[in-house]
């Protein structure tokens, strides 16, 4: 699942694209949505909000609207010019296309289409927690969210939007590895303060990189300390990396740690596959 990161780039780019502008064509391949037209409506923003993208639409004399998208696994939104060959997958994957005259917005394999009215936006959205790249962004709420379950462990804390907003797997892992803890540790043993200031950091910084670095070195298999690393050596201590799930069915995620860098309480890891290599991850590009 892309991190907030991800997602805050994705949103620059298409209100580059699109704000501002009347929109010439829309077409929504989502049956809720089949009939709908906004031709000739003025797009006049894209944020994101954690994960989740917001395309605000204004028209004169009816109402504004929201569309509201989410990634999830597999989603994504591809920038092209008109007459260009899109290439983002087959065409029935499209779940949206918003065009103007020099842009063409096409969403692929979106699980999350929906139209609001612009005054429930708080329906898709209101549950998150502060959102780690929002001008609204409040460390203290958020210390103070991860503070009111001080059992929980912090890995699946960490992930929980309703906490903070932007924080994926890869992001729980370097966070964890960084504050030398080990994603099982209880909440209320870990220095909060300094792990949301540390996640914070992170993402400003990787905000407009192509790639997400975690080391200081954007080189294939130097830029994450552990995550996706399992087997391999720690890059601080040599120890092999270890991963186990984590997490209450349906929301389990593979962990990653090192077990000399990050003592504390985790499971027997899991044997990672003998022919594991690195993966290169390079994040979407519209």
């Amino acid at each position: 699942m892309p991190e907030g990161d991800t997602v805050w780039l994705a949103g620059r780019r298409l209100h580059d694209a699109l704000a501002g502008r009347v929109l010439t064509r829309s077409d929504f391949r989502v049956p809720q949505l089949a009939t709908t037209d906004l031709t000739g409506r003025t797009v006049a923003e894209v944020i994101s909000r954690g994960k989740h993208l917001l395309v605000r639409v204004d028209a004169d004399g009816e109402p504004p609207l929201t569309l509201h998208t989410h990634f999830r696994m597999d989603g994504t939104w591809h920038l092209y010019r008109p007459g260009d060959r899109w290439r983002g997958g087959p065409d029935w994957q499209v779940r949206v296309l918003l065009a103007n005259a020099d842009w063409q917005a096409v969403g692929y394999r979106l699980p999350v289409v929906e139209l609001l009215p612009r005054d429930r936006e708080g329906d898709a959205v209101g549950h998150l927690g502060p959102d780690l790249l929002g001008p609204d962004w409040d460390p203290d709420e958020a210390v103070r969210r991860l503070t009111a379950d001080p059992l929980r462990e912090i890995g699946p804390a960490l992930l929980d939007q309703r906490n903070l907003a932007g924080v994926g797997n890869l992001y729980r892992a370097e966070v964890c590895f960084l504050a030398g803890v080990s994603p099982w540790t209880p909440v209320r043993d870990v220095d909060l303060p300094a792990v949301v200031d540390r996640l914070h950091r992170l993402l400003e910084t990787n905000k407009l990189r192509p790639q997400q670095v975690t080391t200081g070195q954007d080189r294939r298999g130097r830029d994450h300390w552990v995550f996706e690393r399992a087997g391999r050596p720690c890059l601080r201590c040599g120890t092999p990396v270890a991963s186990a799930e984590q997490g209450d069915p349906p929301y389990q995620r593979i962990s990653y740690w090192c077990p000399r860098c990050q003592p504390g309480p985790a499971p027997t890891p899991v044997r990672p596959p003998r022919d594991q290599r690195p993966v290169a991850r390079t994040r979407y590009r519209p």
